[in-house]
């Protein structure tokens, strides 16, 4: 099955786009210009809208993913990094890590309806997939912050955002720097990828308590991501470039896998098992000397690289734009279920306001809460 891979690159300013058709072939579509020092993965809305952070210029950017450009740029706090969509499409959260806050953005009305105190530089997120917490990782205080986000959930015009709020706080080892959170298949586990710790951290949901710590052996854990079926745990290691495997069963690394230069986001292809990993290039480690851009993502065969456990082993590369940080998938098949248009009036062109003949009836006018 197609999909696209999108690339934030942030030396570059730009998301590259890559096509990888059904006979395994990629292709490159293109570069999307956004703000200054776009981070984190895009996330995607179900109708045709993309989202990623500028850094460098407090902003978030909508990328219309069916014609692969930049629609609007919308104000947020300093510094935003991680970005989450509320099930639903109407809300999203952007964690400001030079506002010590979290935003919360109406993506109809394309502006921040408020921000919500946390604390030092938050950064990465996940939301459950019924959309009543938020988990992020407050890299600066060491800890993970639970949000409650009930209230922005669903297809009804009513809310409240002043319930929304931070709940719990789950705090990692002092020193840790969690700088992103990945939530297990299952539902039942939040991992904890911790900067400045050796040990990646897994939290047991119900009573919201790490239950396993797990050595990776270095510093540097930046993402995690998945088997489909939840067995294994996959987390880029920056600073020696590899990727460790989890046995998530027994929590014990099974396997190491170099790949390119510095990695950092990583996502995975559940129908192809392969994972597409970002090379953010800052060290001098791993298996981008043997690629033939540095500028690349590097592309995993899981089931090929297991299997030999070889140096190189089910590795290949696709080029990007200089200092890739994220990457995610966009099946190409959930993209095209409902597109909306991204067209607009000379009277909305310049300010940014949106001009709403969206094709898809769920897409619906921004809600007027207090």
């Amino acid at each position: 099955m197609a999909i696209e891979i999108y690339s934030t690159d942030t030396d570059s300013g730009v998301i590259s786009v890559i096509r990888r058709n059904d006979d395994g072939t990629h292709i490159a579509l293109g570069q999307i210009a956004v703000g200054n020092a776009p981070r984190g993965s895009v996330r995607f809305t179900k109708y045709g809208r993309g989202y990623v952070s500028n850094c460098g210029g407090d902003t978030i950017s909508e990328i219309d993913i069916v014609n692969h450009r930049e629609t609007a740029r919308i104000k947020v706090g300093a510094a935003p990094r991680g970005i989450g969509i509320v099930p639903g499409d109407q809300f999203a959260l952007v964690s400001n890590s030079g506002a010590n806050s979290i935003s919360i953005v109406d993506l109809n009305g394309r502006e921040e309806v408020r921000q919500i105190a946390t604390g030092r530089d938050p950064r990465h997120m996940a939301i459950t997939p019924d959309g009543s917490s938020a988990y992020v990782a407050i890299w600066g205080s060491h800890y993970v912050a639970k949000i409650d986000t009930r209230t922005l959930v669903g297809d009804s015009l009513e809310c409240n955002f002043r319930n929304v709020r931070e709940v719990n706080k789950i705090y990692m080892a002092d020193g840790s720097h969690p700088y992103s959170v990945a939530l297990h298949p299952s539902g039942k586990r939040l991992f904890v990828a911790n900067t400045q710790s050796e040990r990646l951290a897994v939290v047991e949901l119900e009573n919201e308590t790490i239950e396993h710590e797990i050595d990776l052996g270095s510093t540097g854990a930046r993402a995690v991501a998945f088997s489909p079926d939840g067995a294994m745990a996959f987390v880029t290691i920056e600073n020696t470039s590899e990727i460790a495997v989890i046995d998530v069963a027994r929590m014990t690394i099974e396997h190491r896998i170099l790949v390119g230069n510095g990695p950092r986001g990583l996502a995975m292809d559940p129908p192809t098992l392969k994972l597409y990993v970002s090379a953010f290039t800052r060290t001098n480690t791993g298996l981008s000397s043997t690629f033939p851009d540095p500028n690349a993502l590097t592309v995993v065969d899981v089931r090929e690289a297991l299997a030999t456990k070889a140096r190189g082993a089910g590795i290949s590369s696709v080029p990007v734009a200089k200092g890739s940080c994220s990457v995610a998938i966009l099946d190409l098949a959930k993209r095209h279920a409902c597109k909306p248009s991204f067209e607009r009036n000379s009277s909305t062109a310049d300010s940014g306001k949106p001009d709403r003949r969206h094709t898809c009836s769920r897409v619906r006018e921004r809600a007027r809460c207090t």
